[in-house]
Formats: structure tokens, C-alpha cells, sequence
């Protein structure tokens, strides 16, 4: 990936990017919270500063009065209205990435609300073992959503201490749902890669768990010269998967797959920047038929990670988190 290569595909993801700030899966397709955030960190990698600000100022102004976001949203109207909590709870993610790499104080006591609504929100949907309902009025429990809200309050934690906020609710529920997601009956099971990986993030695990866990999943999901499936027994590798792994392995020190992972999956890129949502290898078809903001934003932020480009790339492996 060179400069002008990781540009292009920045302007791209602008060039999807709403008047308002949104940031939709593509032009004329629908925005939900969690890919917005990621499309903005990945501007935020790409040296997008203002159009990155532009979309969590969106994420402000969307914000409903309980602190949190409609699952869905098509041309700025909210269209499937419940609460997912891993979806709200992502701003603290990205916020705590922006402040990363800008180290703009104002901005990040502007947006602080933001993130604190949006956490006390979600903190009402931790049960008493620890994990968190992935909706209100729901009992079950994922993974992949508790790993990420695990991620999400460490760091809106690390945004406290900026702001000069004291949060110990916060780190008590961080806390406990860390340890739930070492007990995986708590967990309805999926065969997704992304409950493989997704508790790497964030480099929380001590490394001799860390490695057990790479090594328990890499044949079932990497496929040599393509990338990883999103999903078993499917025969379709999938870019943002693929680069999510590439962080998480960055994060446990496994720099040489890291690059390797990378480098297979570039075969979704266009000669426009943008990269296919996915393949389907066995019959050689890109599946869906989409090119997606939040797949570019995670090659984005996967190339930042490896190279040290940004003073956020160290986001993924918990640089600045307790």
C-alpha cells in the first residue's frame, strides 16, 4: 500500500459521506452506528481529520435523548429503531482513537457527553453475570458484542481521564464482563470468526491465552492467499473480517501473519480505492454485490496498526488503557 493508494481510498469513503456527516455503508445505502464510527476512525487514520469530526458531530446530532442510537438509519432517518448495545457503545471507541491521533482536548470535552450518555445506556444491560444483552428485553449475550463493549468502555475510561471524569461504574462493569468472556456458556454460540478474534482486541489477554486462541481458530478461518472467512462452513472470505484479524494479531505480537493476512486479502480492492465487501472463492464471485465505507476504513486503520503511521495506531493493541 502506498501513500496515494491509502489516500485514494480515503477520498473515497469522503466521497460517500452524507452532507450531514453520515457516513452510510455506501452512497445511497444505509448507516448504522457502529460502521459509522469505524468509517470515521479510518478517515482519522488516513490524515481526514475534518471530515472524521464532521461524522462523530453527526453521531451527536443523531444521538436520541436516552444515549442512544437507532440500529438503522437511510438518508438520516432512523428506519429499524431498537437498540443495539455494541452499536452504541463504539463511540467511546472512536473518540478515544480520535483524541489518539489529534490530542485535541476541546474536541474531546465537546464530544465527551456524547460517549457518557452513550455508556450509562448501555450499562443498564449488563446482567448480573457480567456479560452484556445484546438488546433491551432480550437475554442473550454475543461474543463478538461483548468483546467490543469490553473494548468500547476501556476506552471511554481512558476519555474520562482526559476530560477529567470520574467513572468507577465504569471500570467495575469493564471489569466484570472481561472475566464473562472467559466463561463462553454465558455465550450463545455462532460460527462467526469475529468471536475467534474479537476478544484479542485490545490486547486484554494475558499472551499463553492469546496464543491458545490463535492457534484454536486459525485453520478453521484462514484461507491461505485469500484472507478469513466471516462465517463457517461458507466458502467466502470477507475484507473487514480479514483486516480486524490482522489487528488483533498485530495486538498479540503476531506481526509476520499480520502482514501476511493483509496482503492476501487485497484482492477486493478496485482501482478506485474501494474494496468488495467480500468473495465467495469456491465459485469466484464477489458477494455481496457492494463496495463498503466500513471495509476501506478497516484496511485503513489495518495498515495504520502495522506501519506506526499515526500516534492512533496503537489503538487496537491498548496503547493508553488500563
Amino acid at each position: 500500500m502506498t501513500a496515494d493508494g491509502l489516500a485514494l481510498t480515503a477520498a473515497w469513503i469522503v466521497d460517500q459521506q452524507e452532507e450531514s456527516g453520515a457516513v452510510p455503508w455506501h452512497t445511497g445505502g444505509h448507516l448504522d452506528p457502529w460502521d459509522h464510527v469505524q468509517a470515521a476512525m479510518g478517515l482519522d487514520a488516513a490524515g481526514r481529520r475534518a471530515e472524521a469530526e464532521r461524522a462523530y458531530r453527526w453521531s451527536a446530532s443523531a444521538q436520541r435523548p436516552d444515549g442512544t442510537w437507532a440500529a438503522k438509519y437511510v438518508a438520516g432517518e432512523a428506519v429499524e429503531h431498537y437498540v443495539d448495545a455494541n452499536f452504541t457503545a463504539y463511540v467511546a471507541t472512536g473518540l478515544w482513537h480520535h483524541w489518539r491521533v489529534t490530542q485535541d482536548e476541546a474536541f474531546a470535552r465537546e464530544l465527551w457527553p456524547v460517549v457518557d450518555a452513550a455508556i450509562e445506556a448501555v450499562l443498564s444491560l449488563q446482567r448480573p453475570d457480567g456479560a452484556f444483552v445484546w438488546t433491551p428485553g432480550e437475554p442473550h449475550a454475543l461474543v463478538t458484542g461483548n468483546a467490543s463493549i469490553a473494548f468500547s468502555l476501556r476506552c471511554g475510561l481512558a476519555l474520562a481521564r482526559v476530560v477529567g471524569a470520574d467513572r468507577p461504574v465504569w471500570s467495575s462493569a469493564s471489569t466484570a464482563v472481561a472475566d464473562a468472556l472467559r466463561r463462553p456458556e454465558l455465550f450463545e454460540a455462532k460460527p462467526h470468526s469475529m468471536d475467534w478474534y474479537y476478544p484479542l482486541l485490545g490486547a486484554a489477554w494475558p499472551a499463553d491465552e492469546a496464543e491458545r486462541r490463535v492457534k484454536d481458530g486459525w485453520d478453521t478461518f484462514v484461507v491461505p492467499g485469500l484472507g478469513i472467512k466471516c462465517v463457517t462452513p461458507n466458502t467466502w472470505v470477507t475484507g473487514a473480517e480479514s483486516c480486524e484479524l490482522v489487528l488483533a494479531l498485530d495486538a498479540v505480537g503476531r506481526r509476520a501473519e499480520a502482514l501476511q493476512v493483509f496482503a492476501d486479502m487485497q484482492h477486493l480492492r478496485e482501482d478506485d480505492g474501494s474494496y468488495w465487501t467480500g468473495l465467495e472463492y469456491e465459485s469466484q464471485v464477489r458477494w455481496p454485490d457492494e463496495r463498503t465505507t466500513w471495509t476501506a476504513a478497516t484496511v485503513l486503520l489495518a495498515h495504520d496498526a502495522l506501519h506506526r503511521v499515526t500516534p492512533g495506531s496503537g489503538l487496537f493493541r491498548g496503547e493508553g488503557l488500563a
